[in-house]
C-alpha cells in the first residue's frame, strides 16, 4: 500500500510540472515543481520591473531585492522573463486573510510578480522573513522563473549569509538553481538591499 501512495504521489507531481505548460510549445523543463503553478495568478495585474509586496510599508526590516536576468550565457540581459516571489511573515508563517484561492492558500498573500525589462532588470520591495517556529530552518525567499517558451520553474531561494541558521553545510546542499542565491544584505538609504541576479537555464535539468 504505502508503495501505492509514493507512486501516486510522483505521478501527481509530474502532472504538476507538466501543467506548467501554458501552451503546446513551451519546454518542459526543471524538473517537478509544486506550486509553480502561482506565477501564473497575477490574473489582470500590469506587471512591470518592479512590484512592492503587502505589509512592506508596515514591516521591518524593510527590504529591496534587485538584480538583472540574463540569458545561459550570463552576459546577454534577457527582457520580458516573469519572476514570482512569496515568502513568510515576521513570524516565519505564510500568513493567508481566509479568502485566498489557488496557491495562495499555502504561499499566503505576501507574494510578488515582476516582468523584467529591456535591460534584463527587477526590483521588488518587501521585507525579511522570518525562520519557520521552533525550526533551524534557513530564513528564505521562494523564486520561480518563466520564460517565454518553457514552463515554470524554481530557482535557488534567495537565502541570507549573515543568517545564523544558514550553515557551511547548509550552503553544500544548494542546488545553485540559476546562479547562487545567497546574498548579503547592506543598508543603502535605510533599507536592506541585497542583489541576486539569475542566470536562465543554469543547472536547470533538460535545460540544454
Amino acid at each position: 500500500m504505502k508503495k501505492l501512495i509514493n507512486i501516486a504521489i510522483i505521478a501527481l507531481t509530474i502532472i504538476s510540472c507538466q501543467s506548467q505548460a501554458k501552451n503546446k510549445t513551451d519546454k518542459i523543463v526543471g524538473g517537478p515543481c509544486e506550486g509553480c503553478e502561482a506565477l501564473y495568478e497575477y490574473g489582470e495585474k500590469k506587471l512591470s520591473s518592479i512590484d512592492t509586496l503587502p505589509k512592506f510599508e508596515a514591516s521591518k526590516p524593510k527590504l529591496k531585492i534587485t538584480g538583472t536576468v540574463y540569458k545561459k550565457d550570463g552576459v546577454t540581459p534577457a527582457k520580458n522573463i516573469i519572476l514570482y516571489i512569496y515568502h513568510t511573515n515576521e513570524n516565519g508563517i505564510y500568513e493567508t486573510k481566509g479568502d485566498e484561492k489557488g496557491w495562495a492558500k499555502r504561499h499566503g498573500y505576501i507574494r510578488g510578480w515582476i516582468k523584467t525589462n529591456v535591460d534584463g532588470a527587477y526590483t521588488f520591495y518587501t521585507f525579511r522573513p522570518a525562520s519557520y517556529p521552533n525550526t533551524n530552518a534557513p530564513q528564505h525567499i521562494h523564486i520561480t522563473v518563466k520564460e517565454p517558451n518553457t514552463n515554470a520553474y524554481y530557482i535557488d531561494d534567495i537565502m541570507f549569509e549573515d543568517d545564523k541558521f544558514l550553515t557551511d553545510e547548509f550552503k553544500k546542499r544548494l542546488g545553485s538553481r540559476a546562479g547562487s542565491g545567497v546574498v548579503l544584505p547592506k543598508l543603502e538609504n535605510g533599507i536592506l538591499t541585497v542583489k541576486r541576479d539569475v542566470i536562465l537555464g543554469l543547472n536547470i535539468p533538460d535545460y540544454d
